[in-house]
């Protein structure tokens, strides 16, 4: 059914407002984009849009959107068109109408492609002009008067497909299992990640459940170095390791560490993409514990021993024995399904592990450490005496780094 729409009642803005209130519930369409474009030119000359106020052009444009069906940016665009001359229609012209571009030009598109890296068309097209008008390659001469777009629709032919086999794709590396570890509210899931200190790069690695904490020092992230560290990192804790988490770094996911690990039975997990809770409670004492510690100062490479010998004697027990950690004892959910932890207990990890072994009635040691091996190396010394032999210990291993970088 066609409708024929007579406005020439409608001679000024107030009643131009009028019609807009009454026809609120009207849906208006022209169906042609010539008589929406002969709309538009009538519409803007009848009621003088440039000489309007603010108020009055934004109801002109109601009333040419109610018509025509166009957005608001579309209508801003076209109403400025029409008030710099009569809005006419553009047909498109397409340039070289008669280039086709064959098998042969597509594979020098895709030689270039290959040997760049395939860059953007833009680039791609100033190349192929640079090799017919620059060097002199005649048999770029047609391919060189392509268009930017064209190269694109090129890219997407079947023929180049055939031809293109450097194309960049994702390389899924199946080292480790991208999810949030299974803790099952035991302790050996540890979450693991590194601290660089110029020369040397501190490995900590944290349980998820009662936080202990074994830290080492390497010179370097390579297989020499790497692969004893995590043995006598692993060593150190007194209960069964079964999961390994990290972040998606080269340092962790490579195939040396997937061999140890699958060697000791470990499962390897990484973090998820956009999940930066996943190895938050070691990034959490990456500051709180060694950088709190250990500072930024420069340590020479060759102390890196001597700082892993200080850990394993004296910070590492400091940190399970003798520094008390802070554990969440309630989960509150507010209107809206946020959570918020509240951190009401505070104790060492050594406690937590007894009171977890106790809770569940399951001994999670290794076979040859024993509760009453471990009380005597917990009980030995108060906190703060084991605190201040600990510094004592720290002070010397650090003026012994300062003495290195005077050699």
């Amino acid at each position: 059914m066609n409708i024929s729409m007579d406005d020439s009642r409608i001679n000024n803005i107030s009643e131009l407002e009028g019609f807009l209130k009454s026809s609120k519930r009207m849906v208006l369409r022209m169906e042609t984009i010539d008589e929406k474009y002969k709309f538009i030119n009538k519409t803007v000359r009848k009621f003088k849009y440039q000489k309007l106020g603010r108020k009055e052009k934004h109801l002109v444009l109601l009333y040419i959107k109610k018509f025509t069906g166009y957005k608001k940016a579309q209508t801003l665009r076209l109403v400025k068109r029409a008030l710099a001359r009569d809005l006419q229609r553009t047909v498109y012209v397409r340039h070289n109408p008669h280039v086709v571009y064959g098998a042969s030009d597509i594979k020098l598109l895709e030689i270039t492609d290959a040997l760049h890296r395939r860059l953007n068309s833009l680039a791609t097209k100033e190349i192929l002009r640079r090799e017919t008008e620059v060097f002199g390659h005649s048999n770029y001469k047609r391919i060189s008067k392509i268009s930017t777009s064209h190269i694109n629709n090129l890219r997407d032919s079947e023929v180049y497909r055939q031809f293109w086999v450097n194309g960049t794709k994702p390389r899924q590396v199946a080292i480790g299992k991208t999810k949030k570890p299974e803790v099952n509210n035991i302790p050996g899931s540890i979450r693991v990640d590194t601290v660089h200190q110029r020369d040397v790069y501190h490995i900590n690695a944290v349980d998820e459940i009662i936080q202990w904490e074994i830290v080492v020092c390497v010179p370097q992230i390579s297989e020499r170095y790497l692969l004893p560290a995590l043995k006598r990192l692993l060593k150190q804790f007194p209960f069964t390791v079964f999961n390994f988490h990290s972040d998606r770094g080269s340092e962790f996911i490579n195939k040396v560490v997937a061999k140890l690990l699958n060697k000791l039975l470990i499962e390897q997990t990484k973090s998820r993409s956009r999940h930066c809770n996943d190895n938050a409670l070691v990034e959490s004492k990456n500051g709180s514990v060694i950088r709190k510690n250990m500072g930024y100062t420069h340590i020479n490479f060759r102390a890196a021993e001597k700082v892993s010998d200080f850990y394993e004697k004296w910070f590492n027990p400091y940190l399970n024995y003798h520094r008390p950690c802070l554990f969440v004892t309630e989960i509150i959910k507010d209107k809206k399904g946020r959570e918020r932890k509240v951190y009401g207990e505070a104790t060492v990890p050594y406690e937590k592990l007894k009171e977890i072994t106790k809770q569940r009635k399951q001994d999670f040691l290794k076979k040859d450490i024993s509760f009453e091996k471990l009380d005597i190396i917990a009980y030995r010394y108060s906190d703060n005496q084991f605190a201040r032999m600990m510094r004592m210990r720290e002070k010397q291993v650090f003026d012994k780094i300062e003495k290195m970088k005077g050699s």
